[in-house]
């Protein structure tokens, strides 16, 4: 790979990594926290104040859709405006979003809340797995995106401990729970400042500017993505990481609401059992980093599908309770490391260039995203009608989704950053050689 010459200090990539993988922790710890929150605030019974099941599904859904929307928004801008503009802005408008609830805990005061948090999560994502992957080197950018993704367990453990200290204060701890990120996203935007903007950004911005017409500065344009040799991973990552991310979903936003309602658990009960899972998440991120970089990559990819799809019929084959779920739970979570959210976010940021790479991550998050939302609205419902249909669809789901993911990564694949470097022939300037390194 030829490497950005601008001139500028580089960061070092671990701590790129660290602070731009934050992102990472804030959206998997909102994810999974607000929904718990929102079960705080929801009416047990029918004559008391709160949430109805339905309006939970609701937020939580008007939560996801917005994480769509701001990754299809941040991704384009986070492209075009640059990285660094675009990750502070949104992680600003985060805290304000968890601030928003604390004047109230209405229906409509939780829309906007949950609606800016939403996006703000969204938008961030993208531009900060692009910071990430240019600014590490081919040797590591595996293994730095695999642990900016294990910081996402750690979100996911501090919504547990929230759950498991205040699941019994009811309203006041659903406050907490929306205060407590608030504050997080607060202290991540500081930490941003200390961040430049990516050098492979600007080497693509300067080259476009002085009529360069290198890859990374000339594939810029949407219409690219339907063309080679970047349509067959567009479309593959968006069809399999949508179907995956759908039948996570069910377990990530509503373990607690099945928890709860289908097998009677305590929400400190259920999620006290759960800190089970950050341990297996460690362990199976840990695994994966000494393979993410090597070819055996694809292999830890089907054996990871293989224990995703047996972990979700756990509950159906043995019934549900709280020991089934736990086991499902920690299960899914060790697998995912193999063939989830991070595989997928290493194949996106290998697959395209400077200037499509956060819009490309980001329309994947954000397809995945608007279709989960469609799922999160009903699945309140499915659970209390059938949970074990509901888990049987998540297993399907699951199972194709990942299948669709091996047919086309599971031989050798182009490395864009192996390719940013080199001159583009445009048809309209006849003369003009082609493949020529810069």
């Amino acid at each position: 790979m030829s490497e950005p010459r601008t001139g500028r200090p580089t960061p070092n990539a671990w701590w790129v990594g660290v602070v731009c993988g934050l992102a990472t922790f804030v959206d998997t710890g909102i994810t999974t926290g607000i929904p718990i929150a929102l079960v705080l605030f929801q009416a047990f019974k029918p004559d008391m104040p709160g949430l109805s099941p339905t309006e939970v599904g609701l937020l939580t859904g008007v939560l996801t859709a917005g994480v769509a929307i701001g990754s299809l928004l941040g991704g384009r801008l986070g492209d075009r405006w640059g990285r660094r503009t675009v990750f502070i802005a949104t992680m600003a408008l985060t805290a304000i979003g968890a601030a928003v609830p604390l004047l109230g805990v209405a229906v409509p005061t939780l829309l906007i809340g949950v609606s800016l948090i939403g996006i703000g999560v969204g938008a961030d994502l993208p531009v900060a797995l692009a910071t990430i992957s240019e600014a590490a080197k081919d040797r590591n950018r595996g293994k730095i995106l695999v642990f900016s993704n294990l910081l996402g367990g750690f979100g996911i453990l501090l919504a547990v401990l929230l759950a498991i200290n205040f699941g019994a204060a009811g309203p006041t701890g659903g406050l907490v729970i929306f205060g407590t990120f608030g504050a997080v996203a607060l202290g991540v935007l500081l930490l941003r400042l200390t961040i430049p903007e990516s050098a492979s950004w600007l080497t693509a911005r300067d080259e476009r500017r002085a009529g360069i017409h290198s890859v990374r500065a000339d594939r810029g344009r949407l219409r690219d993505f339907g063309r080679a040799p970047y349509r067959r991973p567009f479309f593959t990552l968006i069809g399999y990481y949508t179907l995956t991310a759908m039948a996570a979903s069910v377990a990530g936003s509503f373990g607690t609401f099945v928890a709860v309602n289908v097998t009677g658990a305590s929400i400190a009960e259920y999620n006290s059992w759960t800190t089970l899972a950050m341990p297996a998440a460690v362990v199976g991120a840990i695994w994966f980093m000494a393979a993410v970089d090597t070819k055996l990559r694809v292999s830890y990819y089907v054996a990871g599908s293989i224990g995703v799809v047996v972990a979700n019929l756990v509950p159906i084959v043995f019934g549900f309770s709280l020991p089934t779920l736990i086991i499902s739970t920690v299960a899914t979570v060790f697998f995912s490391a193999f063939c989830g959210e991070t595989i997928m976010k290493v194949w996106t940021q290998e697959s395209f260039p400077t200037m499509l790479r956060a819009t490309a991550q980001g329309t994947v998050y954000a397809v995945s995203r608007f279709a989960t939302a469609g799922l999160n609205i009903v699945t309140p419902t499915l659970v209390l009608l059938n949970p074990s249909a509901l888990y049987i669809g998540v297993s399907l789901l699951a199972a194709t989704g990942f299948f669709i993911g091996w047919l086309s990564f599971h031989r050798n694949t182009r490395n864009e950053f192996d390719h940013e470097s080199e001159l583009v022939a445009l048809q309209e300037e006849p003369g003009f050689p082609t493949a020529i390194k810069a």
